[in-house]
Order: structure tokens, then C-alpha cells, then sequence
């Protein structure tokens, strides 16, 4: 069976895709950081449907950690799998704050950078002695980082974090391309998740704004990124290195 981790699965975007990858038939490895509750009610989801998971502890904005994860992942694989490696990785845990330039604090730089970039930078180089030939990795960015969708102010430094994500993505592609590892990255749009303090469940009266400026009507649910990254990491996609895919239902067109 082929294995998968996924970090920031406890709710929204990487629930989904923790769960839709199970449904293919690969073992998970999920990680959450702030909601233990979501992370286990993750794994009991993929259980219910017969498939298999482990819910780990990961601040992805604390790399000092990063050496004592790869161990839990060792650990969980020769105890669930009996296997030594595993096959995907899904970099999508993070968190969006906004504030104008003017306003921004190294703090709240700080705090984004950690998350967003160089989390999915040092995780992804702490993990590679586990991963197996041929596998594929998935970066969950943000179409804020695309001149397709415009600019939205607030967003300069989570935009330009995803922007550096999408940079990484295409080097990462290269430099891993000699061991069969393709790498791709997603940009969703407007997506109904917890992200930003759980903003739809407190600010609804943006959604159908959202939705008029979208093409097909509506603003995106985690099930449609989740569907893309499942897709992404499958064989289904074997062919496909080094593309930032926008999952966002149209979104300005």
C-alpha cells in the first residue's frame, strides 16, 4: 500500500484531501497542530470508510521540530505499514493573516514566512531520506500569489509567501526530478475553510460577492481542492512536474 502525509489535515483543505486520498487506496499521515480534535476526527473519517491513518502533532512554523516528526513518521510506518518509506507528501498546512503594508509588524512577517515558506522548505528536505523513488509532492498555494486574480490589499506578505511557494514548487521539481518525484502546486481561490479566523462562518454576507465574480457561480468548497490533490499525487498524473494548477471554479474570469 502506498502512504501519504499530509500536513494541516484537521479541517478545510487538507481534510479533504487527507480523506479523498484514502479513498484511492494509500495510507495517511495526517498532522494537525492547533485542533487535535479535527486531526483524530480525520483519521476516524478515512477508518469509517476502511482505509488507514496515523494523526500526528506538527507546527509546520517550528522547524526545530522537524527531526523529531521525520522519527514519528518512521515509527508510524514500520508499525501501520511495515514499510520504511512512504510515497506522497501534501505541503499544505497554513494559516492567512492580513494587514496593510503600512501596518505589517517583523512579527506577523515572521510568522507567515515560518509557515508558509520555509516550513514546506525544511519539512520537505527533512522528509526526502524517507521518501520513496517516483513519488510526488503537492504544495498547496494560493491564486492571492497570481496576476490572474488581482490584488487584493492585506495580502502582501501571505500572497508573497505563496508567491515564493510557487517558486520553490518549480525547483523542487527539477531538483527531485532525478529521483522520479514530480512536483506540483495548487492555487485555490475562494475556498469555504476555517482559514483567516474562520472568516465565511463570520463575514457570510462576502460569499455571494465571491460567487458573482466567479464563472461557475459559487465560491469553492474543500472537496473541489481536495479532489485535485488526490488527483495530483496519483499515478493518474504521472506526467504532469512542475505546474501551479488554479482550482478556484473561474475565479475573475
Amino acid at each position: 500500500m502506498k502512504v501519504a502525509i499530509v500536513t494541516g489535515a484537521s479541517s478545510g483543505i487538507g481534510q479533504s484531501a487527507a480523506i479523498e486520498i484514502a479513498r484511492r487506496g494509500t495510507g495517511v499521515i495526517l498532522t494537525y497542530a492547533n485542533n487535535p480534535r479535527g486531526g483524530l476526527e480525520t483519521a476516524a473519517a478515512i477508518e469509517k470508510e476502511g482505509g488507514t491513518a496515523v494523526a500526528l502533532p506538527l507546527n509546520v512554523g517550528e522547524s526545530g521540530t522537524f527531526a523529531a516528526f521525520r522519527d514519528s513518521v518512521a515509527d508510524a510506518l514500520r508499525d501501520t505499514w511495515r514499510r520504511d518509506t512512504f510515497d506522497y507528501l501534501v505541503n499544505n498546512a497554513g494559516f492567512a493573516q492580513t494587514s496593510l503594508i503600512e501596518d505589517m509588524t517583523e512579527e506577523m512577517f515572521d510568522g507567515l514566512m515560518r509557515v508558509l515558506l520555509k516550513g514546506p522548505y525544511f519539512l520537505t528536505q527533512k522528509l526526502l531520506p524517507l521518501m520513496a523513488d517516483g513519488g510526488a509532492i503537492v504544495n498547496t498555494s494560493s491564486s492571492s500569489a497570481t496576476t490572474a486574480t488581482g490584488v487584493e490589499p492585506g495580502y502582501s506578505v501571505y500572497a508573497s509567501m505563496k508567491g515564493g511557494l510557487d517558486v520553490l514548487t518549480r525547483y523542487m521539481a527539477k531538483e527531485f526530478s532525478t529521483r522520479g518525484i514530480r512536483v506540483n502546486a495548487v492555487s485555490p481561490g475562494s475556498t469555504r475553510t476555517r482559514i483567516g479566523d474562520d472568516a465565511f462562518t463570520r463575514f457570510p454576507e462576502v460569499v455571494p460577492a465571491l460567487a458573482a465574480k466567479t464563472a461557475l457561480g459559487r465560491v469553492g468548497e474543500p472537496d473541489d481542492i481536495g479532489a485535485m490533490i488526490a488527483t495530483l499525487v496519483s499515478d493518474e498524473s504521472r506526467w504532469v512536474t512542475a505546474q501551479n494548477i488554479e482550482v478556484s471554479g473561474g475565479y475573475n474570469l
